[in-house]
């Protein structure tokens, strides 16, 4: 997959392409089937499949105290495009400058200067340009002077709303199945291995402390069972998310991963998590002897389940 980032842009192509543009967050369901109608248009008309993306997101410039927690890092959306068989994105630095830009100015310049689109699908309530001025009725003008034509995907399936709003919701809630539902895939986090105190070490289950991109959406606080990617292989893992009450008062926020049997050191890579069901809220026990007696139990309950489940690549989308 090609990935077009601001000045890569060559301006002697003439390629075409079938084009959907927004924030894909999470790549769920309804994303998907938006991402499915442009290939298939693509390949209709001997077109590139073209997503256009934004990083930052609109929201977090235009409203920063009021953005909305995202549930993936633009390299994990990068991932999933590629893994939905998309053939280009076109990544655009949103900032001042583009916030100011007219939807029309917008659609000169990118869809049609620099994509050369011949189609444009985008969803039922799809909004761009300044003040949010452009919607499906605008590309359609625009596009009958410009020369594409626009194919409206609904985002609605199974009597629901298939929304990034959806699944944090379900995930503020600590409601996994719910947030797959809408997903279609698990919830998957990745992070960088950071130090921390050491404390799991003393208690017998060393943890991995992941540091997360910023506006990082986050399951409730809560154990959960999950799995990771190592070296050899996926591996059961149990998750906390918490700030480690038993022994805080006000402590951080924390994810952090067990990973039952695996000795060595993962300082400083990168891991990526995934949350399979939630074993049970955090807890304060009335002795360390008690926590670490509970933690036995979430970690033979995190093999148990991580035995009965396949992650392949369509429960990752990877």
């Amino acid at each position: 997959m090609i990935v077009l980032r601001d000045g890569e842009i060559d301006p002697t192509s003439s390629e075409p392409s079938v084009v959907t543009i927004g924030v894909f967050d999470g790549l769920h369901r309804g994303h998907q089937a938006v991402i499915a109608q442009v290939i298939e248009l693509a390949r209709e008309y001997d077109a590139r499949s073209t997503v256009v993306t934004f990083d930052p997101t609109p929201a977090m410039v235009l409203a920063p105290t009021k953005a909305p927690r995202l549930l993936a890092t633009l390299e994990q959306r990068l991932d999933g495009l590629e893994a939905l068989g998309v053939d280009q994105v076109r990544l655009i630095t949103f900032n001042e400058t583009l916030k100011s830009e007219t939807a029309r100015h917008f659609v000169e310049r990118v869809v049609v200067g620099e994509l050369r689109a011949r189609w444009v699908v985008v969803g039922e309530d799809f909004h761009f340009g300044h003040n949010r001025e452009g919607t499906v009725a605008t590309l359609g003008d625009v596009g009958s002077t410009l020369g594409f034509d626009v194919a409206p995907a609904p985002l609605f399936g199974d009597g629901q709303r298939w929304s990034s709003t959806a699944v944090r919701v379900a995930l503020e809630n600590g409601d996994l199945a719910s947030a797959e539902a809408v997903l279609g895939h698990h919830f998957t986090l990745r992070g960088v291995v950071a130090h921390g105190d050491a404390r799991g070490d003393t208690l017998g289950y060393p943890t991995a402390n992941l540091t997360l991109a910023p506006q990082q959406a986050l399951p409730a606080e809560g154990v959960y069972a999950g799995a990771t990617r190592l070296a050899d292989g996926w591996s059961g893992a149990a998750i906390s998310v918490g700030t480690r009450q038993q022994f805080y008062d006000d402590g951080e926020l924390l994810v952090e991963v067990h990973v039952p049997g695996f000795e060595g050191d993962l300082y400083d890579r990168q891991l990526e998590v995934v949350f399979l069901a939630r074993l049970r809220d955090q807890l304060t026990f009335a002795s360390v002897d008690e926590l670490v007696a509970r933690i036995e139990g979430d970690v033979v309950e995190t093999l148990e389940i991580f035995e009965k489940f396949s992650l392949d690549d369509a429960q990752l989308l990877r």
